[in-house]
């Protein structure tokens, strides 16, 4: 597939600049807060991936939905939901984004487009070309951007979902994050095809491996398959390749790879990517940069402040979001 070639302007750098930044604080906060066991249960970071969600939300529009997996925190502040949100929903809050019910791994957002946050390994993929069908559907331009993991890409619902998804020219992104770990196992020790993109070639499905630590490389990609799916030409997969500082999650202690390999991704880092572009241009100083990753910290001080401060659900909220009382629309 050939990438579209684009220039970015100096909004677009400080707007991936900030997000990164925000992810990044927000998800260093998060582990500190969980070794304090202010926040229980499961816990997916995105600290190293950040650039795979800033360059996507650059390229489409806020209409657009989104769906992922369970290392969901900086999704969820891409598309809009704010830092008091999202951590009271990791304390499990009533004020938290899913009402103190879903925590880590289901922050949800309906104002926002955000479905989600999904505990099932790949059970977001056929409902993200659910979504996407329900825009066809309806009639709009918009479409559904559904990300997963290596891990969930062995899934078997992903090949019944692609066969669907270009038998109907569904207006979605496939995103596969591939930070080559799954939970702990290696890309190839799962599987003889370890380009994990071309299993979209066996439904003719337009795909293509994306470098994931470039926020430019990973808007390129979105916005070239954005392009194709309002166009009425269906899907797009893409293998953005990234990587993960952290463990699959609180509790893993990722001794199944060297310190040496998670180095050599850190001279990648997405953040300092886009920093160096930003100095080298002269669109701000090193000082200026640092006292927006200071405003960062305090809003994420902030945050934790608003979840502490806080109430938990009633006892009542138990019978609450259980079931839909009133169908929005009728098929007649």
């Amino acid at each position: 597939m050939q990438m579209a070639k684009l220039t970015f302007s100096k909004e677009t750098y400080f707007k991936w600049f900030k997000e990164m930044t925000l992810m990044r604080k927000f998800e260093e906060k998060s582990a500190q807060l969980y070794g304090q066991q202010k926040i229980r249960g499961f816990c997916h970071l995105y600290i190293g991936q950040e650039a795979v969600v800033a360059g996507t939300m650059s390229a489409i529009t806020k209409d657009d939905c989104i769906i992922t997996a369970y290392r969901d925190h900086a999704h969820a502040l891409a598309c809009g939901i704010t830092a008091n949100e999202v951590m009271a929903e990791l304390y499990g809050k009533a004020t938290g984004c899913s009402g103190g019910k879903g925590g880590s791994m289901h922050m949800f957002s309906k104002e926002h487009k955000f479905f989600g946050g999904h505990g099932i390994v790949g059970g977001q993929i056929p409902l993200g070309a659910g979504i996407a069908m329900a825009e066809q559907y309806k009639g709009t331009k918009n479409l559904c951007v559904c990300y997963f993991g290596d891990g969930a890409a062995r899934q078997g619902a992903l090949h019944e979902t692609f066969n669907m998804a270009m038998l109907w020219k569904l207006p979605v992104i496939f995103i596969c994050e591939n930070n080559e770990y799954a939970m702990g196992t290696s890309v190839e020790r799962t599987s003889n095809v370890t380009d994990i993109h071309k299993l979209g070639l066996a439904y003719d499905m337009p795909s293509a491996q994306v470098d994931g630590m470039q926020c430019e490389k990973v808007h390129e990609a979105i916005a070239e398959a954005a392009d194709r799916a309002r166009k009425g030409n269906g899907p797009t997969f893409l293998e953005i390749k990234t990587y993960r500082y952290r463990g699959h999650s609180m509790s893993d202690p990722a001794k199944y790879r060297s310190k040496e390999q998670v180095e050599e991704y850190k001279l990648q880092d997405p953040i300092e990517r886009v920093r160096k572009t930003i100095i080298t241009k002269k669109w701000a100083t090193a000082e200026e940069l640092e006292k927006i990753e200071t405003e960062t910290e305090e809003l994420v001080l902030a945050s934790v402040e608003f979840a502490e401060t806080s109430d938990y659900p009633t006892a009542d909220a138990l019978y609450t979001d259980v079931y839909q009382e009133e169908y929005p629309f009728i098929i007649e």
